[in-house]
């Protein structure tokens, strides 16, 4: 006969046996769960084919030769109407019967808005007050003309827009046009260094890029992954933190050993109020001109910070001289009004137009298809 401790002592042994059943049921359904969401995760990681017609920063998303700029004028022009909304805004203002005072502030308010600038938004209000057609009986059309030519007159249609190296004029004498880009980090400075590359291969330019960013570890990197696609060689120091003039240097003898038609020189883009950097942009234009003349220096602006990027430009412009503009990411969230206001301030004009991220989202600066599309609708 079983005596009573002998029966708890068989009962507490299943108990524990029946808990080890149990807890090695638990881990293995756990570890079963953690290789199936393991997989899951590796399939999710795994990369996806690309869509066709998807955009990309980065060059080798696109095969082939670069589009042209004639192509790229077409394609991208429905994004230049993004950038200027305030085009719609003042056509319907403008389109009220008997204006009185209160409707030429929200005009002069729209402009500015836009980031059109103080003087210039005066001056356009003026001459629009001035001009006969905006009184008495009008037709939408008329409205629609007379806003499109004080608007071509603010952007100015007259404006060389031409990289000399593209220009009729240049006389190459043995030697490549030398393109200087400035401009403080976060524009977008050396992406479109590398995009002026593509654009200029596209059009049968021979070109060579000089890394005189030498601050910056992954600069030269970027660079050479923008130049690689399209066969562009990329002169760069073997070290951080080198002499970026005597990269700039070098740069010049390369291009002229392989009778390049043109050199582009990226450079540091470090606050703009430190003085040091204007002092090193300076020495990098001086030594150059030792050897061949610097032909442009094209300031990289994003467009998105409007008014701000004001103080950048001028900063530049006393420091190195400035030839162009070339406006980023203008597709869509800028205000289009810096257009006008870059262009009064530097004394400029703006030459090229970033439109997207994609390696071919670069074209020169289309006046009469900026105000066309922002009229648009």
């Amino acid at each position: 006969m079983v005596s009573t401790s002998g029966i708890i002592a068989l009962i507490i042994g299943a108990i524990v046996i029946a808990a080890i059943v149990i807890a090695a049921i638990s881990i293995s359904i756990i570890k079963k769960r953690a290789r199936r969401n393991g997989h899951e995760a590796a399939s999710e990681n795994e990369p996806q084919p690309r869509e066709s017609g998807g955009r990309s920063s980065e060059p080798e998303a696109e095969a082939g030769k670069p589009e042209s700029s004639q192509s790229r004028l077409a394609r991208l022009r429905s994004r230049l109407a993004g950038s200027g909304r305030f085009g719609r805004s003042l056509f319907m203002i403008l389109s009220r019967d008997n204006l009185g005072e209160e409707d030429w502030e929200d005009v002069e308010d729209t402009l500015l808005m836009a980031d059109v600038g103080a003087d210039a938004s005066e001056e356009i209000v003026d001459q629009l007050r001035e001009d006969a057609r905006i009184q008495g009986g009008k037709s939408p059309e008329q409205v629609r003309q007379m806003l499109k030519e004080k608007l071509l007159g603010a952007v100015d249609i007259d404006a060389t827009r031409a990289l000399a190296a593209e220009s009729a004029s240049f006389e190459k004498n043995g030697r490549p046009s030398v393109v200087i880009m400035v401009g403080v980090n976060g524009t977008g400075k050396t992406t479109t260094a590398g995009k002026l590359g593509r654009l200029l291969v596209a059009d049968g330019k021979k070109v060579v890029m000089a890394a005189a960013d030498t601050f910056r570890a992954a600069a030269a990197d970027q660079l050479e992954t923008w130049a690689k696609p399209v066969g562009i060689p990329v002169v760069r120091s073997d070290k951080d933190g080198a002499d970026p003039a005597s990269v700039a240097f070098d740069g010049v003898k390369q291009s002229m050993q392989q009778r390049a038609d043109v050199l582009i020189v990226d450079t540091a883009g470090r606050l703009q109020n430190k003085q040091n950097l204007m002092d090193e942009l300076g020495k990098i234009r001086r030594v150059i001109e030792r050897t061949i003349p610097v032909d442009e220096v094209l300031l990289v602006l994003d467009a998105t910070t409007g008014q701000n990027g004001m103080r950048q430009a001028s900063v530049f412009a006393q420091a190195i001289g400035v030839t162009g503009v070339v406006l980023s990411k203008l597709d869509g969230s800028a205000k289009g009004g810096v257009v006008i206001a870059v262009q009064r301030k530097l004394g400029v004009p703006v030459k090229l137009v970033g439109l997207g991220e994609g390696p071919d989202d670069l074209a020169v600066f289309d006046p009469e298809g900026f105000v066309d599309g922002i009229l648009a609708g």
